[in-house]
């Protein structure tokens, strides 16, 4: 059986509500869950949060009472890499209450991610501005998460998304583009 057909059994069973093969699905797509990490804090541990945490952490939401029904691999690592996201957000917003400071800077959104730590002010900037996207298009902000913080290829996007590797181009231009133009202004 290939490693496909294998998570489409492993997710199937999870959905039955069968924990071993949980606990399958969360060793064979343990690396990719890291790598997907290691894309959300650009190679850098934030303070206590490494990409171990992250995983660990994501681990718990995913597991927990409210588990989705995921549709392939692919939709698994878009809400595993959706649930990091927001792991990063609520530990950043943990900081800046701490701290009582303010203010967010730019982060630059490229394929592929500097090696520099994001910091709380990053996190919380980038995280209004997704926001902002989301009301405008729903699907661009996916596709950012998808791209961006999922460290998707645009194959993987337009798979989870449901649209052709065109559109999810066309949108991942779009999408950072507005980003910039809202980052500068935070």
């Amino acid at each position: 059986m290939d490693q496909t057909t294998r998570v489409q059994s492993l997710l199937a069973g999870v959905r039955a509500g069968n924990r071993d093969d949980w606990e399958s699905l969360f060793e064979i797509v343990y690396a990719d869950l890291r790598r997907i990490a290691r894309a959300h804090l650009r190679g850098r541990q934030t303070g206590t949060l490494g990409t171990t945490a992250v995983v660990n952490e994501a681990y718990l939401r995913l597991a927990g009472p409210n588990a989705g029904p995921w549709q392939d691999r692919a939709h698994f690592l878009a809400v595993a890499s959706r649930a990091m996201r927001q792991i990063l957000v609520d530990n950043a917003r943990r900081k800046l209450a701490l701290r009582r400071g303010g203010g967010a800077s730019a982060v630059e959104l490229q394929d592929h991610h500097a090696a520099e730590a994001p910091d709380v002010e990053e996190i919380l900037g980038l995280d209004e501005a997704l926001t902002q996207l989301a009301t405008l298009s729903e699907r661009l902000a996916k596709v950012v998460e998808l791209r961006f913080f999922g460290d998707l290829s645009v194959e993987e996007t337009a798979e989870v998304l449901g649209v052709n590797e065109r559109t999810v181009r066309r949108d991942w231009r779009k999408a950072r583009s507005f980003l910039h133009e809202r980052l500068r202004e935070i």
